[in-house]
């Protein structure tokens, strides 16, 4: 029952024979709730909590969650990929010797031009010139590496071919300062010409 001003009112009650009851619940059980049937499914006969899990349908963090709740002891990861089936091996494997056109994931045979660039020992060159030039500083805050993870940034875009890999055109920057060169907060374009980085 409401009282005058709309609220539910102490000991009144709408359905009594609606509500739960003490140590009902709004769920089925399920047997993996049971720490006994829990221990003998996955201690004593073996079964992964990933096959507990598909049987129920729930994931598997759920039988884990039961099983940390029941302090049921896991099995340490290396068990559990010595016990994983892994596929086919060798050349019962479908994808045994294929190589090219004949993967299904073939993309062409193209690198990505960054990823080529960045894999080069041109770039290797530039990144040990400017290194030693910074002196392993940041150049905008001067941090040193040994505080904070320094980037070598494009001050012209790295879209300019011309100037990748030139010593000139880079510069060590921590991360904090590497955000805020690409961030709106630089309206100076510090540390960026002609376009700025990508």
């Amino acid at each position: 029952m409401k009282s005058a001003d709309g609220k539910f009112q102490k000991g009144e009650h709408r359905n009594p024979a609606g509500e739960f009851k003490p140590g009902q619940h709004w769920r089925p059980r399920r047997p993996y709730w049971d720490a006994a049937w829990l221990r003998v499914e996955y201690a004593e006969k073996g079964r992964s909590a990933a096959d507990i899990a598909a049987e129920f349908g729930v994931t598997e963090n759920a039988i884990l969650f039961w099983l940390k709740k029941h302090a049921i002891p896991t099995r340490p990861t290396s068990e559990v990929r010595a016990k994983k089936y892994w596929g086919q091996t060798g050349e019962a494997n479908w994808m045994y010797g294929r190589r090219g056109t004949e993967v299904p994931n073939w993309k062409g045979g193209c690198t990505p031009e960054r990823q080529a660039f960045y894999s080069s020992p041109e770039w290797a060159t530039a990144c040990l010139q400017v290194w030693r030039r910074d002196d392993g500083k940041c150049q905008r805050c001067g941090v040193s590496h040994a505080e904070r993870l320094l980037h070598i940034h494009h001050i012209v875009s790295f879209a300019v071919r011309e100037t990748r890999a030139d010593p000139a055109n880079l510069v060590l920057l921590c991360v904090k300062c590497h955000r805020f060169v690409h961030s709106k907060r630089n309206s100076a374009g510090e540390f960026l010409r002609e376009g700025g980085a990508q």
